[in-house]
């Protein structure tokens, strides 16, 4: 299993994502710029260019028409994908940690965090049309949301939910309408690092600096499984239905990746049987923590983004299908 290594960012990356049918990869890190990828061989389509800092967050809707993107240089901005035009340009008074579109495309989601006295902000935003003389500069819906800061977030199923972990280990369920906290759970010790949805958004899979992933029901905010490694976690994904599996990664938090080899930092991507809750086998390669992990829609494939600046593609062997889980 070979991988691609993608080399088109000159700082750590912060986030990758698949589009909906697989065939391109999007990818975002601290050097202001938006890439986009063709997945299954690695060759770059384009960049998306005019933040001017780091991008943390990135989205692609269910069509691959519009782009959302997210920084800390206090915007969220909406390209067109086809031909890397911003199409709007939110401005907000903090910097933008986590953008999603919505399961209609109809809305995009924009948090931001709290700080030099403002509030964090949960807003809404509609781009049903996504045309730049029809994407409004107010959003739909815009809240302060209580309590501890939101690190991660996404959109529950029919867009009845926002799912936001916190920066103290919990998950809540919020009604994306009035901005009220419906319920939430303390599942983690320590910071949530990474929320990513199951395909039909009835779970979702979290990671956490406390050195484990969990997997969640949505409705009711349960525990179904936990996945307890020996290094902080930076980002977990749940393989597609037919293969039991979730991937996690993470490593020696980034300060003290100098004076670490990469065996001893445990910069590895591993694999995990999502019902037995065992280990079944690691990929190495980065040469610092990973940061971002995304699964091809049709798990033929996986992703992974590092502190060093890479994102390495690796495309599984015929025999990983064929693999049997000894009980």
């Amino acid at each position: 299993m070979r991988p691609i290594l993608l080399q088109g960012h000159e700082r750590s990356l912060t986030q990758i994502k698949y589009n909906r049918e697989g065939d391109l990869l999007f990818s975002v890190s601290k050097d202001h710029v938006v890439n986009a990828w063709f997945s299954h061989n690695g060759e770059r389509l384009g960049t998306y260019e005019g933040h001017v800092g780091a991008v943390w967050t990135v989205d692609v809707n269910s069509s691959s028409t519009l782009l959302v993107s997210g920084s800390a240089d206090n915007t969220a901005k909406l390209w067109d994908v086809s031909n890397g035009k911003c199409l709007k340009s939110w401005e907000f008074n903090t910097a933008v940690r986590c953008v999603q579109f919505s399961e209609d495309d109809k809305l995009v989601l924009i948090v931001t965090e709290p700080r030099m006295g403002y509030p964090a902000t949960l807003q809404i935003f509609s781009v049903e049309n996504g045309t730049t003389e029809t994407v409004s500069s107010e959003p739909v819906y815009n809240f302060h949301p209580e309590g501890p800061k939101i690190t991660v977030a996404a959109w529950g199923a029919l867009n009845r939910y926002i799912v936001a972990g916190r920066e103290n280990g919990s998950v809540a369920l919020i009604d994306p309408k009035s901005g009220q906290c419906i319920s939430t759970n303390k599942v983690h010790e320590l910071t949530l690092t990474d929320l990513q949805m199951s395909a039909d958004r009835t779970y979702f899979i979290t990671a956490s600096k406390d050195k484990s992933a969990k997997i969640l029901e949505t409705e009711s905010l349960e525990v179904l499984k936990t996945y307890t490694t020996d290094t902080p976690l930076n980002s977990a994904a749940i393989m597609p239905k037919h293969q039991e599996f979730v991937v996690v990664g993470g490593g020696q938090e980034a300060m003290d990746v100098t004076t670490t080899s990469s065996r001893q930092g445990k910069f590895e991507c591993r694999f995990w049987h999502k019902i037995l809750e065992e280990e079944v086998g690691r990929v190495r390669g980065h040469f610092g923590p990973i940061n971002t992990i995304a699964i091809h829609p049709d798990g033929r494939s996986f992703a992974s983004g590092g502190e060093d600046g890479y994102v390495r593609v690796h495309h599984f062997d015929d025999d990983f299908f064929t693999f049997k889980f000894q009980i």
